[in-house]
């Protein structure tokens, strides 16, 4: 795979760019060092950037954060999280599993803001529910069997889930935990039907190319610190993909990245030290 040092090398062969979040522009709490100016770069260079995040968070709070770490709004075209992309579908109609619920089972992280936002969805005890969504885990305080045991009484009623950050892992200050997506992996294992919203499903690539207007899906670049997330999304998407050193990745060697991408069966076009 090639190697870069940063974005630069990128600027003369992609027209747009479809960017992670957590992991490659900022870990959470802090900008990575260079992510911020090169965002400024890509756009005056004249390339479109649309930031995408498997947050099941709205977009406007998600928008607030950044520009608290220093992130300019004009330094992206568009911020579109799966939360967002959760909350038009459903307001639109147009998520079958969640036609006719009216209590949901609300799975989250305290202090982040309601998923729910804006839907009419209440949220109920896992006994009265008729849908379980699935946005955000406290893996860092529970373990998998205690979801285990929320969850066992919708699994067998049949309840379907909805899970809005289909991310398995998450960084936390205590290290890696299992995150949104495990639970709905978990709820998968326990007999449960999910739906999948957030990357590498189709539904965030399409608003994401739609609001790029046009350009062929060909000059556009997925860039990320997910293989099985950013790559796997931005290749199924038609895109180019290239892989960030940073985030979930940090520390990884050369042949521990190739071994994950072949057992996960996706590539990426290359390998970009960090986000700067």
């Amino acid at each position: 795979m090639i190697v870069l040092p940063g974005i630069d090398g990128l600027l003369a062969h992609h027209a747009a760019f479809l960017i992670d979040q957590f992991g490659t522009l900022h870990d959470g709490t802090t900008a990575y060092p260079g992510a911020a100016a090169a965002l400024l770069r890509m756009r005056a260079a004249g390339k479109r950037v649309v930031l995408l995040s498997n947050s099941a968070r709205q977009a406007a709070p998600n928008a607030r954060r950044l520009a608290r770490l220093g992130f300019a709004p004009e330094a992206y075209d568009l911020l579109l999280t799966s939360g967002e992309v959760a909350r038009r579908l459903l307001l639109a109609g147009a998520v079958p599993a969640a036609r006719g619920a009216r209590r949901c089972l609300l799975l989250e992280r305290p202090g982040e803001g309601s998923a729910l936002d804006g839907i009419d969805l209440t949220p109920v005890g896992p006994e009265a529910a008729e849908l379980v969504v699935i946005a955000g885990s406290e893996g860092e305080r529970h373990t998998l069997d205690w979801y285990a045991d929320m969850l066992a009484g919708p699994a067998r009623r049949g309840v379907p889930a909805l899970c809005l950050n289909p991310d398995r892992t998450m960084l936390t200050s205590s290290g890696l935990a299992f995150a949104a997506g495990r639970i709905a992996e978990l709820y998968q294992e326990m007999g449960g039907e999910v739906t999948w919203i957030g990357k590498p499903h189709p539904a965030i690539y399409a608003m994401a190319m739609e609001a790029l207007g046009g350009v062929p899906a060909s000059q556009v670049a997925g860039v990320g610190d997910s293989i099985e997330h950013d790559v796997a999304g931005a290749r199924a998407a038609g895109c180019g993909a290239w892989l960030v050193r940073t985030g979930i990745i940090r520390g990884w060697s050369d042949s521990a990245i190739v071994a994950e991408c072949r057992r996960l069966g996706v590539m990426p076009d290359g390998v970009v030290q960090a986000f700067a």
